[in-house]
Protein backbone atom coordinates (compact mmCIF):
# COMPACT_ATOMS: atom_id res chain seq x y z
CA UNK A 1 0.00 0.00 0.00
CA UNK A 2 1.77 3.64 -0.95
CA UNK A 3 1.55 6.22 1.18
CA UNK A 4 -0.96 8.82 0.69
CA UNK A 5 1.13 12.14 0.62
CA UNK A 6 -1.74 14.29 1.62
CA UNK A 7 -3.12 12.70 4.18
CA UNK A 8 -4.41 15.35 7.01
CA UNK A 9 -4.78 17.47 4.38
CA UNK A 10 -8.08 19.46 2.18
CA UNK A 11 -8.15 20.67 -0.98
CA UNK A 12 -11.40 22.82 -2.39
CA UNK A 13 -11.62 22.53 -5.71
CA UNK A 14 -13.53 25.04 -7.85
CA UNK A 15 -15.38 23.75 -10.73
CA UNK A 16 -15.00 20.04 -9.54
CA UNK A 17 -17.69 18.44 -11.62
CA UNK A 18 -16.73 18.26 -14.60
CA UNK A 19 -13.43 18.66 -16.73
CA UNK A 20 -10.10 19.59 -15.64
CA UNK A 21 -11.65 20.17 -12.10
CA UNK A 22 -13.21 16.76 -11.39
CA UNK A 23 -9.81 15.05 -12.32
CA UNK A 24 -7.93 17.19 -10.07
CA UNK A 25 -10.20 16.53 -7.59
CA UNK A 26 -10.36 12.75 -7.61
CA UNK A 27 -6.65 13.28 -7.92
CA UNK A 28 -6.51 14.60 -4.90
CA UNK A 29 -8.59 12.51 -3.22
CA UNK A 30 -6.87 9.26 -4.16
CA UNK A 31 -3.77 11.23 -2.21
CA UNK A 32 -5.10 10.97 0.70
CA UNK A 33 -6.56 15.15 0.70
CA UNK A 34 -10.10 15.58 2.12
CA UNK A 35 -11.70 17.64 -0.58
CA UNK A 36 -14.65 19.94 -1.13
CA UNK A 37 -15.82 19.66 -4.16
CA UNK A 38 -17.34 22.76 -5.24
CA UNK A 39 -19.63 23.84 -8.25
CA UNK A 40 -22.15 26.04 -9.11
CA UNK A 41 -25.17 23.85 -11.46
CA UNK A 42 -25.41 20.18 -11.29
CA UNK A 43 -25.14 19.07 -8.26
CA UNK A 44 -25.86 15.17 -9.24
CA UNK A 45 -22.32 15.92 -11.28
CA UNK A 46 -20.88 16.87 -7.93
CA UNK A 47 -22.15 14.00 -6.00
CA UNK A 48 -21.14 11.63 -8.30
CA UNK A 49 -16.94 13.31 -8.15
CA UNK A 50 -18.09 12.86 -4.44
CA UNK A 51 -19.16 8.92 -5.15
CA UNK A 52 -16.33 8.10 -6.84
CA UNK A 53 -13.77 9.92 -4.19
CA UNK A 54 -15.01 7.95 -1.62
CA UNK A 55 -15.20 4.36 -3.78
CA UNK A 56 -11.21 5.41 -3.95
CA UNK A 57 -11.41 5.13 -0.17
CA UNK A 58 -11.25 9.00 0.07
CA UNK A 59 -13.30 11.57 1.78
CA UNK A 60 -15.46 14.40 0.30
CA UNK A 61 -18.08 16.59 0.44
CA UNK A 62 -20.17 18.56 -2.47
CA UNK A 63 -20.53 22.61 -1.61
CA UNK A 64 -22.18 24.77 -4.01
CA UNK A 65 -21.28 28.35 -4.44
CA UNK A 66 -20.67 30.78 -7.00
CA UNK A 67 -17.13 31.58 -6.79
CA UNK A 68 -17.74 35.15 -8.49
CA UNK A 69 -20.15 35.91 -5.36
CA UNK A 70 -17.58 36.50 -2.04
CA UNK A 71 -20.76 36.11 0.45
CA UNK A 72 -20.99 32.52 -1.41
CA UNK A 73 -17.49 32.03 -1.26
CA UNK A 74 -17.35 32.81 2.47
CA UNK A 75 -20.66 30.34 2.93
CA UNK A 76 -18.41 27.95 1.32
CA UNK A 77 -15.32 27.97 3.12
CA UNK A 78 -17.44 28.07 6.59
CA UNK A 79 -19.76 24.64 5.49
CA UNK A 80 -15.92 23.30 4.42
CA UNK A 81 -14.20 24.42 7.44
CA UNK A 82 -17.45 22.33 9.71
CA UNK A 83 -17.54 19.35 7.71
CA UNK A 84 -13.86 18.97 8.21
CA UNK A 85 -14.35 19.05 12.06
CA UNK A 86 -16.86 16.63 11.80
CA UNK A 87 -14.24 14.25 10.16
Amino acid sequence: MSEKKLNNQVALVTGANSGIGEGVAIALGEAGAQVVVNYTVKPETAQAVVDKIKASGGQAIAIQADVSNEAQVQAMFQKAIIAVQCV
